[in-house]
């Protein structure tokens, strides 16, 4: 049976850790729930713990997690559901990964500085790779590719939350999605 969503979608949000992806997903499921669109969030952290799995950001380990996501996110956008995803998901062929296994792909860009997410540092990994707890982070110990064409790119170092989850909705909005 399929839901009466107008438009089934993967969108996916990346950026850094701390750039706001999550509390984006989380305030843009929120609201288009109210409007009507059946929505799930994928969030990493949260994905991690459900497969029981000490996923980590180590090279097959963190592909297998993005491959995990892109499977669910695909399963579900296929039975009509709006998908939100947020994963840092650092590397071009990751998302790229994603974009191949959904039909409708919708990336998202959540920009913010590496300053600006250590200074946020809202789950503490910056504070443990800078006390040397940890050696293994993107944007630390290698570098996150920023996407080169996302359909849409929010700046969370300029402009608050709720101006970037408009500017998503409006994207939504003109794209047919709600």
């Amino acid at each position: 049976m399929k839901l009466k969503n107008k438009k089934s979608g993967v969108l996916w949000l990346t950026g850094l850790s701390g750039a706001g992806k999550s509390t984006i997903g989380d305030r843009l499921s929120e609201i288009l729930q109210k409007k009507g669109t059946v929505t799930q969030r994928l969030d990493g952290n949260l994905l991690k713990g459900c497969f029981g799995t000490k996923l980590n950001f180590k090279g097959d380990n963190h592909d297998l997690n993005i491959r995990l996501a892109a499977f669910v996110g695909s399963a579900l956008e296929k039975h009509g559901v709006f998908v939100i995803a947020s994963f840092i998901s650092p590397y071009k062929h990751q998302r790229e990964l994603v974009r191949d296994a959904s039909t409708n792909f919708i990336e998202v860009y959540v920009e913010a500085s590496l300053d600006i997410c250590t200074k946020r540092d809202v789950k503490g990994f910056y504070k443990k790779i800078i006390s040397g707890e940890r050696n293994n982070f993107p944007g630390f110990s290698y570098p996150y590719e920023i996407p080169e064409n996302p359909n849409l790119v929010v700046n969370t170092e300029n402009s608050d939350i709720e101006l970037s989850v408009k500017k998503i909705l409006d994207y939504l909005l003109k794209e047919k999605y709600i």
